[in-house]
């Protein structure tokens, strides 16, 4: 597969059997191929699409002393400033040209997990910036429920399966700025190529072309949604717990042509988490003679953990 497929959620959101038949065969065609789809009819307005970009370049744009008190320590980069450089790819020591801000769930109903995740980080200069934030990240998860509804059909589960198990989820949307290069990196790139920790990820129409994605023959093809689309990937939590039947597939975020190196790049990802005791053992119809079981049972909690220290963000 050579480009990216895409498909429209108000299919699957319609109410006509067919349509809805048809949305879960094309993503899931889609992830099984390559692991990836642009999507559209999701649930984030332009305007608030517009509304949070302005309000992302105007916390990256505050000096580096303000950015900094909002970096906190001892929390893995859960929440708040990520400072530049900070971040690696698994299996790499160079740290992936970027700093990126962090906003987790706002916990409904459940004193537990708002006791186990971290609070959310408020810049006192940028009240827009969290309602933004806010906004966003609510429209994004009730996205990823609905792609998760289709993919549990494609996975014959129920198809409220996932429900449960991201209500109050552990997701994270994280806005990443991609400074302009000022010298030649010696072993870096603006992000490293990569699979995602979990279960899938919606990502906004970058400002900047850069994101490639690897097919199966090891070709990297350049993935570039429309304004009205989001681009989604299945992550690693899902592809263990389908056994590889939906593909986690690898990939990065280059650098520009040097003409274009004074030049600033944003991103914002939503990370689609569950809550940590979600076993991602693999699925028993998932497993036969000709596919294997091929990874050990876990927890949702647990595969980030030992995710987290590979990226460098907490010690072992």
């Amino acid at each position: 597969m050579n480009h990216i497929p895409s498909v429209d959620l108000r299919d699957f959101t319609s109410g006509d059997p067919k349509r809805k038949q048809q949305f879960v065969e094309e993503i899931g065609n889609a992830f099984e191929q390559i692991g990836f789809v642009a999507l559209r009819g999701h649930f984030l307005s332009d305007e608030l699409v517009d509304r949070l970009y302005a309000q992302v370049k105007a916390f990256f744009d505050l000096p580096e002393d303000v950015k900094a008190k909002y970096e906190i320590e001892g929390i893995g980069g859960q929440r708040g400033y990520t400072s530049f450089g900070k971040e690696h790819a698994k299996g790499r020591s160079a740290g992936d040209l970027k700093e990126f801000w962090h906003f987790g769930q706002y916990v409904e109903n459940n004193p537990a997990l708002e006791a186990e995740y971290p609070d959310n980080v408020f810049v006192e200069e940028l009240p827009a910036f969290n309602r933004a934030g806010k906004e966003a990240y609510k429209m994004l998860e009730k996205t990823a429920k609905y792609v998760l509804r289709g993919l549990a059909l494609r996975l014959e589960l129920p198809e409220e399966y996932f429900d449960p198990y991201i209500l109050n989820g552990n997701s994270i949307l994280r806005p990443i700025h991609y400074p302009p290069i000022t010298e030649e990196p010696k072993d870096a790139v603006r992000a490293a190529a990569h699979g995602d920790i979990n279960l899938i990820t919606l990502l906004m129409g970058a400002h900047g072309k850069g994101l490639q994605v690897q097919n199966h023959e090891g070709e990297w093809i350049d993935a570039i949604a429309e304004p009205d689309q989001l681009m989604i990937n299945v992550g690693d939590m899902l592809s263990r717990l389908s056994n590889n039947r939906l593909k986690s597939t690898i990939h990065q975020v280059v650098n520009p042509p040097r003409e274009l190196w004074g030049t600033s790049r944003y991103s914002i990802p939503f990370f689609m988490h569950p809550v940590s005791d979600m076993p991602l053992d693999c699925l028993e119809h998932c497993v036969d003679a000709e596919h294997p079981r091929l990874y050990e049972d876990i927890t949702a909690g647990e595969f980030l953990h030992e995710r987290l220290i590979e990226l460098g963000l907490i010690k072992g």
